[in-house]
């Protein structure tokens, strides 16, 4: 190439390459806003039907991905998921705000830094969703008061109690399962579980 051309070449070359990697931006940029878009379509259920048959993977997959900015950094999410639990019939909003909650508390008791590890698998006639962390754990004095509203450990301000409440309340009364909590330093673990056949809701 003559010494005459070489600028406006490079030049053009630049603008190029320029452009070239902001259009792999704006692609990456919406392939984010489309995947957070369906996640939160997913997450709140706006357009189903308010009891339906569902994957319980799908349902944890949009709320950790709903909750992601309020999960800080240092906590790893570890997702030990069993795929040959069948799908459940349930009211799949409020399972996702569920699974909110028990999210919501375990990142709360590990601070900045642990292990968040979700869990599936099936117990007999249930499928379970367990939730591990590896915060200081629930003290046995207040294990059987977690449940009961407004009852909270965290700070004034930070909680209203009534998580965990809700929580019960949706699982055991709406889907007719349970939920439960074994707790030691090191290793909380809530486990729901919701059975795979319908039942009458009382």
């Amino acid at each position: 190439m003559d010494p005459g051309t070489l600028e406006s070449a490079l030049r053009w070359l630049n603008y190029t390459v320029d452009t070239e990697l902001l259009m792999n931006e704006i692609e990456d940029s919406t392939t984010r806003v489309s995947t957070l878009v369906g996640a939160a379509k997913q997450y709140s259920q706006l357009d189903r039907a308010p009891y339906q048959v569902v994957d319980v993977h799908e349902l944890l997959d949009s709320t950790l991905l709903m909750l992601t900015g309020k999960i800080p950094p240092g906590i790893t999410v570890v997702k030990d998921y069993d795929r040959g639990v069948p799908q459940i019939p349930a009211y799949a909003g409020e399972l996702n705000q569920v699974w909110t909650n028990l999210i919501d508390n375990a990142v709360s008791a590990m601070g900045s830094s642990g292990v968040l590890t979700v869990r599936t698998g099936q117990d007999r006639e249930f499928v379970f969703v367990e939730f591990a962390d590896t915060g200081p754990g629930v003290p046995p004095e207040l294990k059987e008061r977690i449940f009961e509203p407004f009852f909270t450990t965290k700070p004034v301000g930070e909680g209203t109690g009534l998580g965990l409440d809700i929580s019960w309340r949706i699982v055991v009364n709406k889907h007719h399962g349970d939920i439960a909590v074994e707790s030691v330093p090191g290793d909380t673990r809530f486990r729901v579980r919701l059975p795979i056949t319908p039942r009458e809701e009382s």
